[in-house]
């Protein structure tokens, strides 16, 4: 029955929806330098652009599903999510150039966005303050094993079918996960509490949440650290192949490399409660600008070619620091949603996303397979997110009424 569904079960599927966004990412990675060779394409779109353009997707998706699961609940928005990305991922296995994949790419991050949109929604609905950031790191804590295990699996993958079969894979998740929710996840957002979907109402409602200090630069905040997390995402196969010569072995680093987020969620479950959100997100904000500050530092001695060990304690480090930001962030800024916890979350994924993406594209055109650029990104994102949730952190952080 749906009402029997347990806490770990429900913890675990969200793990698994929201993990779809990690995995459309990390399982292409050994396959990007496959894909430019097999497809046609040509500047300004580069292999780069199928990860970035895929935030790209989801932040215009994220505009609109958000809303939709105020108005039609949350399983509704995030089934109609799914079947957005299956379209899009349909698209991008049968394409013939290097457009139409990014165009698939597209379509799926406007698709994945409902489970990530509504997974958070469903969250807010049933958690509230230190206990929704303990979920949220619970649920960081199991999936983070996709982008540990996802590289090496799909290199796997592409050595015996190509990098088309990812997409085959992809497209069967969403099924698997489509008919899990629907038959086991209850609606969260009860009837009474819905918001309907209107133009004006959701511009009133946008507003009065964008006034918020608080979430406002809570959301810069967050897509600076998500940014230097995409940076990394879309230049790693590029720049492990070009400075260390490692192509085959390459999922191994990735793997030691996500294990940093994974530690740090897994810790951050443990300690939030215990010295709270705010305490925990200033220390990882300080110590992401610290790293950064140092790689900088090590990477300019070293003519931008660090050792291999010595990048991979900076970013191994880096990423601890961004494990702890995660969950916590998040929760920091659902926190003064209340009632529209839905576009509350959409604009908070929305506009850290194409932050993001705007941040990832900037920073990576100064890549020329030297170490420099990545440790300009970590830097620049920890120190101007750690002022950023500094001023935030002293705004009010009451809830938004929402407008009917």
């Amino acid at each position: 029955m749906t009402s029997s569904i347990s806490f770990r079960e429900r913890i675990a599927l969200y793990a698994f929806l929201t993990s779809l966004t990690s995995i459309s990412i990390d399982a292409l990675l050994p396959g990007l330098r496959q894909i430019g060779e097999d497809v046609v394409g040509g500047p300004p779109l580069s292999t780069q652009h199928i990860i970035s353009l895929f935030i790209f997707g989801m932040a215009v998706g994220e505009l609109l599903l958000g809303p939709l699961s105020d108005a039609m609940g949350r399983k509704k928005a995030l089934v109609l999510g799914l079947g957005i990305y299956a379209v899009g991922t349909i698209i991008a296995m049968l394409a013939r150039s290097l457009e139409v994949v990014i165009l698939g790419r597209i379509l799926q991050g406007v698709g994945v966005s409902g489970p990530k949109i509504a997974t958070r929604a469903m969250i807010r609905d049933q958690f509230e303050g230190d206990a929704m950031a303990r979920v949220m790191s619970l649920m960081f804590t199991l999936f983070i094993m996709v982008p540990m295990l996802a590289p090496a699996m799909a290199q796997g993958v592409i050595f015996m079918a190509g990098w088309r079969a990812i997409f085959g894979i992809y497209l069967a998740m969403a099924m698997i996960l489509g008919l899990w929710l629907v038959i086991r996840q209850p609606e969260t957002l009860p009837v009474d509490k819905r918001i309907s979907f209107r133009p004006k109402l959701l511009i009133r409602n946008g507003r009065r949440i964008l006034a918020k200090r608080r979430v406002a630069l809570l959301i810069v905040a967050t897509g600076m650290v998500f940014g230097s997390q995409l940076l990394y995402l879309s230049t790693a196969a590029d720049l492990f192949f070009d400075a260390y010569e490692i192509k085959e072995t390459f999922p191994f680093y990735f793997a030691v490399l996500a294990a940093g987020i994974g530690l740090a969620s897994f810790l951050n479950a443990k300690l939030v409660q215990r010295f709270g959100t705010d305490a925990m997100t200033r220390a990882a904000f300080m110590g992401l600008a610290i790293v950064g500050l140092l790689m900088l530092i090590a990477s300019v001695l070293w003519r931008g070619h660090l050792p291999l060990v010595v990048l991979m304690v900076f970013t191994f480090s880096a990423f601890f620091t961004i494990g702890i930001l995660f969950g916590n962030l998040n929760a920091m800024a659902m926190r003064s949603l209340g009632q529209v916890a839905g576009l509350g979350a959409s604009l908070i994924a929305s506009g850290s996303s194409l932050i993001a993406t705007l941040f990832a594209i900037a920073i990576g055109s100064f890549y020329d397979g030297r170490t420099m650029y990545l440790a300009a990104g970590f830097f620049i994102a920890g120190i101007s997110s750690l002022a950023l949730a500094h001023f935030a952190m002293k705004s009010d952080a009451s809830p938004v009424e929402a407008a009917r």
